[in-house]
């Protein structure tokens, strides 16, 4: 049993404070795989920024003996105490997986831990992040990023997404899709922050160029789509598409179109008993082989095992 240290501090928001213990501290679902303490810096009432207060009985020692030190949240107009930088520090230095959910991120770039590294924060935070702390490299366009003694995470659902995603490294696919079920959430979601980043809506959407070529994309999954018959599609040259296409989503047109394409062949296993070959045509993989690789990939399962998990 691994123990896990989650972080509590006056005024944070609970919803941030629950997820690790939901994800971890489920015994139930994790199977007391985790032994889960929430700590303070001063143990004892804190208040929570929800209206109510919460009793957390350990202090910062039990980061001394974790074996994953869990940071939720932080307040970025708020400077860490030496003492908390410490104990982040001492904890990364014996070997815990240290864990930064959504703005926990600042703590980890507060410590120093992250130095010369990439983390991942909200995107609504990165800027701030970036100017703080320019020896780090921030990302926001990923939900999540594991580099192995330290994973960091997009905010609020993404907190879910690397919390499962560890009881993935830990105790394989199995449990932690058994859990993402039992709390109904996705095991593992595709696609980036880049799809929550707002996007100027113009005034008729009938306007919306980028749009309209998602319509038309969505309407021919099954078939071959070459970029300059996609841009063509929406009288415009592949150069300009590309570029749209990219400030629109935030991805590139052939990223969008594969994650449209698993999405396709996912609801098709989970609604039809049509074999994997056939699925893997009508969703636009042309083969059972390139559906199970990009399964695989992105994924981390099997057409088949996906089927066995979901369907209805």
């Amino acid at each position: 049993m691994r123990t896990v240290a989650v972080l509590a501090y006056n005024g944070m928001s609970p919803f941030h404070l629950s997820v690790p213990c939901l994800v971890l501290g489920d015994r139930q679902g994790a199977q007391g795989q985790y032994d889960v303490l929430v700590c303070a810096e001063e143990p004892g009432q804190l208040r929570t920024n929800a209206g109510f207060g919460i009793t957390v009985e350990c202090g910062l020692e039990v980061m001394d003996r974790a074996d994953v030190v869990i940071l939720p949240s932080w307040d970025p107009d708020r400077d860490p105490s030496a003492v908390l930088l410490d104990s982040i520090r001492r904890a990364h230095a014996r070997g815990a997986t240290v864990v930064g959910l959504c703005i926990g991120a600042f703590l980890v770039a507060a410590s120093g831990i992250a130095d010369g590294r990439e983390i991942v924060t909200h995107w609504r935070w990165a800027d701030r992040l970036q100017e703080r702390y320019p020896g780090i490299t921030v990302r926001a366009d990923v939900l999540w990023s594991d580099l192995g003694d330290l994973l960091t995470s997009a905010g609020t659902a993404a907190s879910l997404d690397c919390c499962l995603h560890l009881v993935r490294t830990h105790h394989g696919v199995e449990l932690a899709e058994r859990l993402a079920r039992s709390i109904v959430v996705a095991p593992h979601r595709s696609g980036s922050q880049a799809q929550y980043i707002p996007v100027p809506v113009p005034p008729d959407p009938g306007d919306d160029v980028i749009e309209r070529a998602m319509l038309w994309a969505r309407a021919r999954l099954d078939q071959p789509l070459s970029l300059d018959e996609w841009a063509g599609a929406v009288a415009l040259s592949r150069r300009t598409f590309t570029r749209q296409f990219r400030a629109r989503t935030g991805s590139s047109g052939q990223a969008w179109l594969l994650r449209q394409r698993l999405d396709r062949a996912r609801l098709l296993l989970e609604t039809t008993d049509h074999p994997v070959e056939r699925i893997a045509t009508d969703s636009g993989f042309g083969s059972s082989a390139a559906l199970r690789h990009h399964f695989h990939t992105i994924l981390g399962t099997t057409p088949q095992r996906h089927r066995q998990d979901f369907a209805v």
